[in-house]
């Protein structure tokens, strides 16, 4: 049984009946479907809309395989509209039809509809759609289940979990893996996940992409999310499994091609003393730390970097805008921002003694700036000092703590 994704469902309501083109992006699978669906229902039950006022259209659907033009989607359309009043239209996966921004922009202009989309690739907002209606977009990036969406997800399907964290910090949040019991068919369903991802919307029959140098790539990076990223250890590590040389310019090209198929995030560095953006990519994070899993080579994984992935994903989903702090005597975890207002986060899976305490309170030393400092981690007593607040990651998760900003 699905949940409803009220946070999602309240977010976009605010734009129900505007002009701007709702545009939901995602990774594959991780509910932006179900979410239109969602949508859909609210709006007939709260709007009061005719269902004949209701148009959708899933191109991964076959009913619909044969709308692949601006043209027969234009038709098709103004097929169904039948009068002046307000037209709500709900087309998923809308990227399998070409050009299908001429069709958008000329029912905008001409017709009283609202219209929802869905793609599985941020580009959707580049190049020809980005121009053509700049300024005339509303961007919804979903993401697959948050923690505490899991746990509501396990409640409704009666799903009991010895322990449900850390199952969520191996396996992720992906819905559909959900449907699967022991970890060799979650693991086997995530990497077939990947390759679709891969052959649909990176090594298609369009791209002129090496399958096998992006793979091995692709993989490296996802299986190593959280370390700080270089180019020439990714080219050192293809040259080492490959024999061969690989360019730093390619390795940048798999990086942008992971980043539009929603696979990953590539955070850039926030210099603390200076309070200023620094241009550099420092790491990538996973859109889901099942991918992790997916990636990598053997069944092991880093519950540190799987921990710092989940919480970078967490903050994104409660909209904060996140980068990497610089320090002069290092690093901090993240740097988060909202409404001109931030924090600085830490992140350690545990406070085990007292060297790790030092190492990750310590961080903040040679920070002046007076914003709020926190540590986050699985440690259930609080740990709190010199000013710097410690919050157990689970309950900041379940909306039990929440973050202050200054």
């Amino acid at each position: 049984m699905d949940i409803i994704r009220k946070t999602y469902l309240d977010r976009i309501g605010k734009y129900y009946d505007s002009n701007l083109i709702k545009v939901l992006t995602g990774i594959r699978r991780c509910g932006k479907s179900v979410l239109l669906r969602q949508i859909r229902d609210e709006i007939l039950e709260t709007v009061g809309v005719e269902s004949d006022h209701i148009i959708e259209m899933n191109f991964e659907d076959v009913a619909f395989s044969r709308i692949t033009t601006f043209k027969k989607l234009n038709s098709y359309i103004l097929k169904r509209i039948k009068d002046d009043k307000k037209y709500y239209i709900f087309l998923d996966e809308i990227q399998h039809v070409s050009q299908f921004e001429k069709t958008l922009s000329s029912l905008k202009a001409t017709k009283n509809v609202s219209i929802f989309v869905t793609g599985s690739n941020s580009k959707l907002l580049s190049g020809r759609l980005a121009s053509l209606l700049v300024g005339r977009c509303k961007e919804f990036k979903i993401m697959p289940f948050t923690y505490s969406e899991f746990m509501q997800y396990n409640a409704v399907n009666g799903i009991s979990l010895s322990n449900s964290f850390q199952d969520y910090l191996r396996f992720g949040g992906m819905p559909q893996r959900m449907d699967y019991d022991n970890e060799d068919e979650i693991r086997e369903y995530l990497s077939s996940l990947f390759d679709g991802i891969v052959n649909k919307d990176i090594c298609n029959s369009k791209s002129k992409i090496n399958r096998e140098n992006f793979d091995t790539v692709s993989k490296y990076i996802l299986s190593n999310c959280g370390k700080e990223f270089s180019a020439a250890s990714v080219s050192s590590y293809f040259s080492e499994a490959n024999g061969e040389k690989m360019f730093r310019e390619t390795v940048y090209r798999y990086l942008d091609k992971l980043e539009k198929a929603c696979l990953i995030s590539r955070v850039k560095r926030y210099d603390v003393a200076s309070k200023r953006n620094l241009k550099s990519v420092e790491k990538q994070y996973a859109a889901d730390t099942g991918m992790v899993l997916a990636c990598s080579s053997s069944n092991r994984v880093f519950p540190s970097r799987l921990l710092e992935n989940a919480v970078y994903n967490e903050l994104v989903y409660k909209g904060y805008d996140v980068m990497i702090g610089k320090t002069y005597k290092g690093e901090i975890d993240f740097v988060v921002m909202k409404d001109g207002k931030k924090c600085f986060l830490q992140v350690a899976y545990l406070l085990s003694d007292e060297s790790v305490i030092e190492r990750e309170f310590g961080a903040y030393d040679s920070v002046k700036d007076r914003s709020p400092k926190y540590v986050l981690s699985l440690d259930e007593f609080d740990m709190s000092r010199d000013g710097v607040v410690h919050l157990n990651i689970v309950d900041w998760m379940t909306n039990k703590k929440d973050l202050f900003l200054s």
